[in-house]
């Protein structure tokens, strides 16, 4: 049997909830293969972030060169970045074996507030790497900085999504997870404006909820699926994980990815 490869580039989350655990995870559970390159390793759990330790850009090539002359990816999926040297040499990469189907979940900042990408990176994101992507799934904090405008409401989010695509060229899934009443979340593409109608799950435990969508666009792409189609199927998926009700940790707990699963161990006879 042969799976689909997804490659996640993104940070180690050491409390298993966000980016490479989660990323792994959100594959598994949507049956396609999972690959990975860690772009840093962090001190984190669901209380927060307590460090970031970042990976020199030599060894991201070596990582993503290792995982490009052997199993091609069908998808990418890029994460946390923290600095603009790792982006370049990323966006590098990447350009010379011509991926497909890349997602970029241009995260800046956790859910507890702790910055993840150095303001000094912000440019070579929004000028290098995010212009390769097929889609780009910042939240309404993440948008609000790439787009310089207060978000409040739908016609803020419509707003946003169009000039962060003008900026960057790329379609815009501007995710409505941060606002108050729902979850819906807007694309734009090519300057066309598609909802996504999503409730809200009363569930406080939400630590990894953007890397695992933005995973499970990537799979949805890396199947074949069109964008509008991959990103129905990966939010579907979100719902179940956070309806699971998956309670663990002291603070904003992970998803249980895994919902769907028998781990029940076969007795032989």
């Amino acid at each position: 049997m042969k799976l689909k490869a997804v490659l996640t580039i993104a940070g180690s989350d050491s409390g298993g909830g966000a980016g490479i655990q989660a990323d792994i995870k959100t594959m598994a559970a949507n049956r396609v293969y999972g690959m990975s390159v860690i772009t840093a390793l962090t001190a984190q759990n669901t209380t927060g972030v307590q460090g970031v330790f970042p990976v020199s850009p030599d060894f991201v090539k070596m990582q993503i060169d290792s995982v490009f002359t052997d199993i091609r990816p069908d998808a990418v999926k890029i994460g946390m970045l923290s600095q603009g040297k790792i982006i370049e040499a990323i966006a590098e990469r990447l350009n010379f074996y011509k991926a497909e189907n890349v997602v970029v979940d241009p995260v800046m900042v956790s859910t507890s507030g702790s910055r993840l990408l150095e303001e000094s990176a912000q440019k070579a994101l929004v000028d290098i790497l995010m212009p390769m992507a097929e889609v780009v799934t910042p939240n309404i904090p993440e948008a609000e900085i790439l787009s310089g405008m207060k978000i409040v409401c739908s016609d803020d989010m419509e707003q946003a999504a169009m000039k962060i695509e003008q900026q960057c060229g790329t379609a815009v899934l501007l995710k409505g997870g941060h606002s108050v009443s729902d979850s819906s979340d807007v694309l734009c593409e090519k300057g066309k404006l598609t909802w996504f109608k999503g409730r809200r799950i009363d569930n406080p435990n939400t630590h990894g909820t953007g890397c695992t969508l933005s995973s499970a666009i990537a799979c949805g792409l890396a199947k074949g699926m069109t964008l509008e189609e991959s990103i129905n199927t990966a939010k579907s998926y979100l719902t179940l994980a956070l309806e699971s009700g998956l309670d663990m940790g002291k603070g904003s707990g992970p998803l249980d990815h895994c919902f769907g699963l028998d781990f029940s161990v076969r007795q032989e006879k």
